[in-house]
Order: C-alpha cells, then sequence, then structure tokens
C-alpha cells in the first residue's frame, strides 16, 4: 500500500512533516542544507528506527494503483447507447409477444422467438467487445511501474546495504549510485565518486542526449531540464558512480507526477467524432421512431377500438385485445426496421480493413475509433527527437586545416544514420587522404568508446551517440592509399579496426566537464607515443600551441588562425551544430617509456583526474567536426503534405531552442529567412503567456523547446477546447499523459517506451513522421467510405420504414415480418455495406481542408435524395405485394402460373371485414412443392395465404438494396463514370448477399424460419423490374446534385482555419 492506504488521522499528525520534505527545493540549497533539512548524514545514512518513523510519513515508494472499473459498471456503460437502448426495449417487447401468442395459441413456436433472439445476441456480442476494449484502457499505468527500479544500494546505520528493495526507500536515505544502475527515486547529487556521472533521462524530460550531473546548486525557478544537481525515479546512469540522497518517493517523485497526470488524461477520453454523430443520430431516430409508431398507432386504432355516439357521447366502447397487439406487433416491426442493427457490425468491420491498410504502411491501430479520428486532425503536435529526427548523431560537417594558416577545409557529410554505407563525404578523394585527414581520422577511431553494431537491417550504437558518429566518419573516410571508400567492402568497422592496430592504446585520461576533454595515450606502429584528444572547440584551443597543416607540417597557432578556427565554430553553432575539435602531441615527456605499467611513474600521474588538463598542454590542433540529430529525408514532404491538407504542425520537445529552431527551419515548419520570435517560445515562456488560446491560433508551425510534461498537457487540452482534432506524438514516459489525452496519442514503436505506447492510440513501427501523415490520408478514405455504407444502410432503413408505414395506412396486410427485416438489416446488407469500405480513395484526399469534427453526417440533401429512395422502396415493396393480390400480369409478365385467386384492391383494403363478405372464396395455389388450401376459412387467404406477396415484398427489398449500394460508390458521381468494377469487393458481396437470399428462399428449413416461399422464373422477372429503377432515380438525383453544388455550399471557406479567425 502507498500512502493512500493510511487513515485520515495519521494523515494529520504527519502532513507538516510530510510538506517540509515535499516543498524543499533540494536543487537549490547545499548539500549541508539538505542533510539538516532531511536529518541524515552521508557517511551514517538514516538508523532503522528512524527508516520505520519516515514510512509510517511517506509510506512505500511505489506508485499507487487507482481502482479500476468494475466489470459491472463496464457492461452498465456498454447500454449507454440510444441505438442499443432502442434495441433492447424493441427486443424485450418482441420476447413478451412471442410469449403471449405462444399461450393464446396453446404453443409456442420456435420461430416467434427467432427476433428477440438475434438482438439479444447482437447486443451481448456488443458488450464483450466493448469490455474487452474498456480493460485493456488503462495498461499504461502498468507499463509506468515496470520502469521503476526493484533494488538500490543503500547506507543505513552507518553499514552499505546492497540490493535492498527499491520500495522500502524513504526520504534522507543515502543511496549509491552506478553506471547501469535504474535511479529508484527522486535524488539530490551529494558527491560524485568518478570525476563525471551522466543519466540518460530523454524518456523523461525529451532531451536527445545523456546529461552531465553535479553537485552544484541551481536556481529555484529552474526547469526539470537544467536540474543538474538531480537525478530522476526511472532514468539510467550511463556513466560514473555518485552519492545521492533520496528527496522524493513514490507518487511524488516526476515519474509519479507523470502517473497522475496519465490518471487524469483517462478520466477525460472524449467520444469520437464519428461516435458523437452516431449518437445524435440515434437521438434522432428515437424521436422519429417514436413520431411514426405513434402515426401507426393512430391510423390503425379503429381496427382494435370501436364506439358508438349516444345523445352526442361516445359509448358503447369494443376493445380487441388480439387485433391491439398486432398492431403493436407492427410497431415493433417499424422500430427493428428504423434501427440498422447491422450498423455497430459493419463500422467496427470497416475500422479493422483500415487498421490492417495501416500496418501496411508502418501505423498500428491499438483502438479502432482512432481510425476514424485520424481523418479530421487539424493539428499534429510532434516531437521533435526520434520522430522528425532520426534520434542517431551524425557528423554533418567536417572542417580540417588547409596547406597555410590561413586556409580552412570544409567538408559536408552525407547521411542521418549510423550505416556507414548511407551517404559519403561531397569533394572527396578516395584514397588520397593528407597527413591531416589522416589525424583527424585516426582520433575519431581511437580516442573512441562506442562501436556500431549491425542489428538487423539497421545499425545501432553501443556507448555515447556522439562517439559512434565520429566512427561512421572514419568509415565514410576510408583509408590512405586505397582505391574507393570503405563503402566497398562488407565490414562497417574495417578502418576504425585498422587505425585502432596502427595506435594501440596504452592508457585513457577520461572525459570531464572541466576540462571537457577526453584524451588517450597510443603506442605507434612507428614505436613513438603519442597523445590523442578530442573535445570542446574553445577547450582544446586554449591548450593549443601549434597545428598541423595539409602536408603534416606542425607551424605555431596563432590569433588569426585561431579567430577563423573560432568563426567557423561560431556558424556551425549557429545550424544547431554540436562541434568537437581535435589534437594531438607527439612524444608526451612524461610518457616517453611508459606501456602502461602500474609502476612506472607516470602511472601515477593517470591516477589523479587534476593532472589531466597539465598532460594535455601545448597541443597540435588539427580540426573539428559539427554533429547533430539529423531529420529524417521525407520529413519535409510530409511536412508539404500537411500543409497542402490544411493541418498544422507543431513541435514540442525538450531539446534546446537553438537545436529545435534550426532543425525546424531545414524541415520547412518555417521558413529559412522567417521570423518566429512569435512562433518559437520555450515551454515555460507559453505557460507565462497572457493569451495563450490566440499564441495556438496562429497559422503556420509553431516550436515549443525545453517542454515538460504538464506543458504538453497544457498545450493539448487548449487545442481541444478550441474545437481542434490533436494528433500527439512521442515517445518517452513525459509524453505519456499528452498521448492520452490527445484525440490521436501516437507513439513510437522502436525508440517508444512500453509506457507511450500503452497511452497511444497507435503505434509508428518506424517511428517515422511521414508515417502519420500517410494514416491521415488512410483515416480520411475510411471515413469517405464510412459514410457511403451509413448513407447506404440508413437509405435502405428508410425504404423499410416508408414499406411498413405505407402497409399500415393503406390497411392492407402486414408485407414483412419483423424477423425478415432483421434478416435484411444484419445479413443481407452487412456485405455490400461492408464491401463500400473498399472503395478507392479520392485522388486529392490530402488536397482538401480537414473536415470539421462537427460536420453533418447527412446533409439536408442527401436526406431529401434517401426519403426520395426510400419513398420508392416503400412503393415498390407495397406496390409489388398488392400486384399479387389484384394482378395475373404486370408489365407482361405472367404471374397466374401458380394459380392464385385475384382479389379487388378494395377488398385488400379492407381485409379485416372478411367474415362479413357473403360468397367469398379461394382457390388453392402452389409455391414451390407447396399447396397452399383455404377451404376451412377463405380469410386465411390475407393472412397464412399472404406468404407468397409477402416472399415477393422481400425479395423487392432485397433486390432495391443490392441496386442501390451501387448508387452509395459516390456521393454524386455517375454511375457512367464509376462504375461498379472500381470496387470488385461490391460485385462479389451483392452476389454473396443474393446467395444468402436465396438460401432462405430455397431451403425448406429456412423457408419456414423467415416465413416465405421459392419464386417461379416470372416472379423473379417481376421482382427485378420493379427493383431497377432505384438506379435511375438516383442518378437523376445525383445529375441535379451535381449541378446545385454551388447553390448549396455558396460560401466555402478558403481555409479550414476561418473558425480560429
Amino acid at each position: 500500500m502507498g500512502r493512500g492506504g493510511e487513515d485520515y488521522g495519521k494523515r494529520e499528525k504527519v502532513s507538516a512533516a510530510s510538506s517540509k520534505v515535499e516543498n524543499f527545493p533540494a536543487w537549490a540549497k547545499d548539500v549541508k542544507q539538505c542533510e539538516e533539512n532531511f536529518q541524515t548524514n552521508r557517511e551514517l545514512g538514516l538508523s532503522s528506527a528512524e527508516v520505520e518513523k519516515r514510512r509510517e510519513i511517506y509510506g512505500w515508494n511505489e506508485l499507487e494503483m487507482h481502482e479500476g472499473t468494475s466489470i459491472f459498471q463496464l457492461i452498465l456503460e456498454q447500454f449507454n447507447d440510444t441505438l442499443v437502448r432502442i434495441l433492447l426495449l424493441a427486443a424485450i417487447i418482441s420476447f413478451v409477444l412471442a410469449w403471449l401468442d405462444g399461450d393464446e395459441g396453446g404453443e409456442k413456436e420456435i420461430t416467434a422467438f427467432v427476433e428477440p433472439l438475434v438482438i439479444f445476441l447482437i447486443l451481448i456480442v456488443n458488450a464483450i467487445v466493448g469490455i474487452w476494449q474498456e480493460s485493456n484502457a488503462e495498461k499504461a499505468l502498468e507499463a509506468l511501474k515496470e520502469i521503476q527500479s526493484e533494488q538500490a544500494n543503500v547506507v543505513r546505520d552507518g553499514k552499505k546495504v546492497s540490493n535492498l528493495p527499491a520500495k522500502e526507500l524513504v526520504p534522507g536515505d543515502i543511496v549509491e549510485l552506478r553506471v547501469g544502475d535504474k535511479v529508484p527515486a527522486d535524488m539530490r547529487v551529494l558527491t560524485l565518486i568518478s570525476s563525471t556521472v551522466r543519466v540518460e533521462q530523454g524518456s523523461l524530460t525529451g532531451e536527445s542526449e545523456a546529461v552531465s550531473k553535479t553537485a552544484k546548486v541551481v536556481p529555484e525557478n529552474t526547469d526539470i531540464q537544467g536540474k543538474k544537481c538531480m537525478v530522476f525515479a526511472g532514468t539510467t546512469v550511463v556513466n560514473g558512480n555518485c552519492i545521492c540522497m533520496v528527496t522524493q518517493i513514490g507518487m511524488n517523485t516526476e515519474i509519479g507526477k507523470v502517473h497522475s497526470q496519465i490518471h487524469e488524461a483517462s478520466q477525460s477520453d472524449d467520444d469520437t467524432p464519428l461516435k458523437k454523430k452516431l449518437n445524435e443520430f440515434g437521438e434522432a431516430l428515437t424521436m422519429i421512431i417514436g413520431v411514426v409508431c405513434a402515426l401507426v398507432w393512430l391510423i390503425n386504432v379503429k381496427y382494435f377500438l370501436s364506439w358508438e355516439y349516444v345523445d352526442g357521447w361516445a359509448s358503447n366502447f369494443k376493445f380487441s385485445f388480439e387485433k391491439c397487439t398486432y398492431y403493436f406487433e407492427i410497431a415493433v416491426a417499424l422500430a427493428v426496421a428504423a434501427i440498422p442493427e447491422g450498423l455497430p457490425a459493419v463500422i467496427t468491420t470497416c475500422l479493422a480493413l483500415g487498421t490492417r491498410k495501416m500496418a501496411q504502411k508502418n501505423a498500428l491501430v491499438r483502438k479502432l475509433p482512432s481510425v476514424e479520428t485520424l481523418g479530421c486532425t487539424t493539428v499534429i503536435c510532434s516531437d521533435k527527437t526520434g520522430t522528425l529526427t532520426t534520434n542517431q548523431m551524425a557528423v554533418s560537417k567536417l572542417i580540417a586545416i588547409g596547406s597555410r594558416p590561413a586556409i580552412l577545409r570544409a567538408f559536408d557529410v552525407e547521411g542521418t544514420t549510423y550505416n556507414p554505407f548511407d551517404g559519403k563525404i561531397r569533394g572527396w578523394a578516395a584514397g588520397e587522404m593528407d597527413a591531416n585527414l589522416q589525424m583527424i581520422a585516426k582520433i575519431c577511431a581511437v580516442c573512441n568508446d562506442a562501436g556500431v553494431e549491425q542489428s538487423g537491417s539497421h545499425y545501432v550504437a553501443t556507448g555515447m551517440p556522439t562517439e559512434a558518429a565520429l566512427k561512421v566518419l572514419v568509415e565514410k573516410m576510408g583509408l590512405p592509399e586505397e582505391n574507393g571508400s570503405s563503402s566497398d567492402h562488407w565490414d562497417h568497422q574495417r578502418c576504425c579496426q585498422a587505425w585502432n592496430k596502427m595506435e594501440q592504446r596504452i592508457a585513457t585520461l577520461e572525459f570531464d566537464r572541466d576540462r571537457k576533454s577526453m584524451g588517450v595515450i597510443v603506442n605507434s606502429s612507428t614505436g613513438q607515443k603519442a597523445l590523442l584528444v578530442k573535445g570542446a572547440v574553445e577547450n582544446l584551443l586554449e591548450r593549443s600551441s601549434f597545428m598541423q597543416l595539409s602536408d603534416g607540417s606542425i607551424i605555431e597557432l596563432d590569433q588569426y588562425s585561431k579567430d577563423l578556427i573560432l568563426q567557423s565554430l561560431h556558424e556551425m553553432s549557429t545550424d544547431a551544430l554540436r562541434c568537437l575539435g581535435f589534437a594531438y602531441k607527439e612524444e608526451p615527456f612524461e610518457f616517453t617509456t611508459y606501456n602502461g605499467d602500474e609502476d612506472h611513474p607516470a602511472h601515477q600521474l593517470l591516477l589523479n583526474p587534476s593532472n589531466y588538463s597539465s598532460i594535455e598542454s601545448k597541443l597540435i590542433f588539427s580540426g573539428l567536426v559539427g554533429l547533430r540529430d539529423p531529420p529524417r529525408k521525407e520529413v519535409r514532404q510530409a511536412i508539404e503534405d500537411c500543409k497542402a491538407a490544411g493541418i498544422r504542425v507543431m513541435v514540442i520537445t525538450g531539446d534546446n531552442k537553438n537545436t529545435a529552431e534550426a532543425i525546424c527551419r531545414e524541415i520547412g515548419v518555417f521558413g529559412s529567412s522567417e521570423d518566429i520570435s512569435s512562433r518559437s517560445l520555450t515551454g515555460k515562456d507559453f505557460m507565462d503567456h497572457p493569451n495563450q488560446k490566440n499564441h495556438l491560433r496562429q497559422s503556420g508551425g509553431l516550436l515549443f523547446s525545453r517542454a515538460e510534461p504538464r506543458h504538453k498537457q497544457e498545450i493539448v487540452r487548449l487545442l481541444k477546447e478550441d474545437g481542434e482534432v490533436v494528433a500527439m506524438t512521442g515517445d518517452g514516459v513525459n509524453d505519456a499523459p499528452a498521448l492520452k489525452l490527445a484525440d490521436i496519442g501516437v507513439a513510437m514503436g522502436i525508440a517508444g517506451t512500453e509506457v507511450a505506447k500503452e497511452a497511444s492510440d497507435m503505434v509508428l513501427a518506424d517511428d517515422n513522421f511521414s508515417t502519420i501523415v500517410a494514416a491521415v490520408g488512410e483515416g480520411r478514405s475510411i471515413y469517405n467510405n464510412m459514410k457511403a455504407f451509413i448513407r447506404y444502410m440508413i437509405s435502405s432503413n428508410i425504404g423499410e420504414v416508408a414499406s411498413i408505414f405505407l402497409t399500415s395506412a393503406l390497411g392492407i396486410p402486414e408485407g414483412m415480418i419483423p424477423v425478415q427485416l432483421l434478416w435484411v438489416n444484419l445479413v443481407t446488407d452487412g456485405p455490400p455495406a461492408t464491401a463500400l469500405g473498399f472503395n478507392p480513395p479520392d485522388k486529392d484526399i490530402m488536397k482538401k481542408p480537414p473536415r470539421r469534427s462537427d460536420d453533418s453526417l447527412i446533409t439536408a440533401w442527401i436526406l431529401f435524395r434517401y426519403l426520395v429512395i426510400g419513398l420508392y422502396v416503400g412503393i415498390a415493396t407495397v406496390g409489388v405485394f398488392i400486384i399479387w393480390y389484384t394482378h395475373h400480369s404486370f408489365l407482361g409478365i405472367d404471374l397466374s402460373g401458380d394459380g392464385h385467386s385475384l382479389v379487388t384492391y378494395s377488398r385488400l383494403a379492407n381485409w379485416a371485414k372478411c367474415d362479413s363478405w357473403e360468397g367469398f372464396s379461394v382457390s388453392p395455389f402452389t409455391a414451390g412443392s407447396q399447396v397452399f388450401k383455404f377451404d376451412s376459412d377463405p380469410c386465411d387467404y390475407f393472412q397464412s395465404g399472404k406468404i407468397k406477396a409477402s416472399t415477393l415484398s422481400l425479395s423487392v427489398l432485397v433486390a432495391i438494396e443490392m441496386f442501390n449500394s451501387l448508387n452509395a460508390l459516390s456521393e454524386d458521381g455517375s454511375l457512367l463514370t464509376m462504375p461498379p468494377w472500381v470496387n470488385p469487393w461490391l460485385l462479389l458481396a451483392m452476389s454473396v448477399s443474393f446467395g444468402l437470399h436465396f438460401l432462405i428462399l430455397y431451403v425448406p428449413f429456412l423457408a419456414r424460419v423467415f416465413g416465405i416461399v421459392p419464386l417461379s422464373t416470372n416472379e423473379w422477372l417481376l421482382v427485378i423490374a420493379v427493383a431497377f429503377p432505384v438506379i435511375l432515380i438516383d442518378e437523376v438525383l445525383k445529375f441535379i446534385g451535381r449541378r446545385t453544388t454551388r447553390l448549396r455550399y455558396p460560401a466555402v471557406p478558403k481555409s479550414s482555419k476561418q473558425k480560429a479567425e
């Protein structure tokens, strides 16, 4: 249990002591003040008794587990949807009516229960899928716990305790950190044991390099990146050893704050734009169904309730319960017809297909609805390191000394990765390396502790990234007096190995933060000793007395040459390059006879780092390089695509401002000479900005550097408040809260932490920004296709409603029963609707501005079109029912083959009064192998005898909906310009749907379940003749739509950002 498990009374007692620690700015106080505040001693540590006392106050050093949503709550949430509630009500009513019918008739036929059982099955499957998705949502918090250290080396009671479980740490504990250790809590550095300590904290702060730590005080208002005397829980020591004091544990650490922010962000998960629209549609549908059901009830009230007027007052009421329930069943059928039951399944299928397409483009979607949300993304907030850049240091410029002191030679180095064969050095003459270039290559290769290894098709750095980049440079330089560069050979470390054989290292002068250099003493193949040094250019120039010219000659380093080198350094620094200089010393006096022997007098000099500066003096300067984390090649084009698509790009990084600005100019977020003073702010400056929303509303790109997790969250929150649909990228722990809060959280697959991946909606398998842009295009295409099948399904449902309404209004027998409508909505409509998800994307899909998230799914014109189509569906299905009862032929098609009797339309419309007709009789008729006779009750001709007419109605409905799916290929495009074969999947789906319809028609058991009979060839001709005109009607409506586009959209906004203005 963490602190959340303590009782309230205890908390009251300890709150004062707790706040004393929580509010103490350890980074701004010297070591002595810190020890006094925490009442500890670095030599003795805390006593066991004191540890127990503090544990009562501060609890355990672990992250709290927030109580998840109970399974019962999750189940209830699945029914918090209007469409689902209507379906549930319809299923319950159907079940009750089926039960009552069975009681009255003395038996309960299974067919009566098919409809409610199918609806219940749909709801159960839907709930299971929903619960499964919800239960996976909070795994980010679990992943965060895994980042925590498990053990720590602690001083307690004056003794060292190795491998103490990290959760037992309390504030004031003294901890020793070593290379490779994971930091167990937030701690103040008390003293460095090694000359330097570097910590990899990029996953928490967003910095691209390991950070050097010190025990020196920093200002109190310093941001997290600037707290050089603090180490943070979950980060890793990559170099050196130090003694630290625990200042914060558990939920009070920086990683604990991230944990709280993730939890907070997960509480405010908004519905996706599509979910909101479907909810609105469901609510509108509820109202429409209510009104239409009430109308049907009022139209038919005369059949089950009658009365007489006596002296002007209604009396002698007669009520028929049987007929009342019959018309109630019609109202339920109406509800079933109006609800597109197959819609949730089709949407899920379409989104799943979309995820497969995206996976092929390296975008792995974790949460299905995010596929659709991507389509209306208006802002992409991107991390810099690893997303816009490669997160691999690379040398981009090499400066060597010329043939005279006043001449410097500059070489541009290509390549953005650790692959030695990626790019070359421009203007490089292979095999003609002069003495100066050979010396630079030698220092890069030998004064270096890093390596480059091949991992599959990638190359990765082992050790410091800057040193690995120098080794890659050596390979690109090649070896002297060889034809061709090292890229002609398979061994990616060949040149470095050759230099290391020639110059064998016998001692290392480790890097430290004071002299800012590293040196190695080598035993050359010539038998002479040499000191090779690399480090900060200014520091090396201060300790250099000479310089080496291109021919190898050594001359004095004068002030003019120094100024020339410093000018090159300034130019490279302005371009946000990290610069390293190279120098050497021949036959260093103290080491002429040194061979690594510990008994040699010179060895004593090496044991004390304070001697290193004097050893590295009177150096010969030979050149410098500029390194950077280079932008990915394809990012610039992706940024251009974003601009064309009306999507704004904001770069939010933990890196420093100059580096970030240079990268943003290079990739096209900013123009090369654009004034960006109002567009580039640090996270702290933004938080202090008087009008944050106005700053975010600026058109074009924005940059936020030195950003902390809370800054990222605040930016995302403000953008969402302003109606933007935000995609946020990130790879570190520090990005997780903002990833969770954004509409689309995009994590990095290669460099990303598990925390970021679990908090995200989508993971980039290649960590590439351009993949997001491709995914946005795919999202737009998927949304357009979803719109097509939603319109298709809704227009089909309007037709079904029109059919039932017309049946009730005309007073004719019920044409289709609920189970038939359910079959059409779920099974027959399903394949074509799913196939519409395969419609090819528009060619200009990424040239249009993003659709607004509140754009209407169905415009007034589209609704009018489908009301017209729906009305035709109603007329066709009711019409074919009437034709069978009243005509023996229609449009030249003979329908008398089955021997059925004709009745007048008047009798058909008043079939309920059949009992009062004198001399009414009907002939038997055949359907397939069955013969239907009505000798005992001729009036049954309008109930069980309607089976053939009902089958014709159902078949016309299926055929019309198949033809209508062709209409849905394009919103306004004619079938002449967008023929059916542009989507062969649709033709296959139509075949499947017709096949399923034939199955229930011609398999006797299924025909009995659905209350239908087989049709003859002539009857099928009638079905096609009645159904086909739906294509012609929609073609006319599409033509009108194309002609009136400008009238319907008189003022198309020039910019997608008008609302911002």
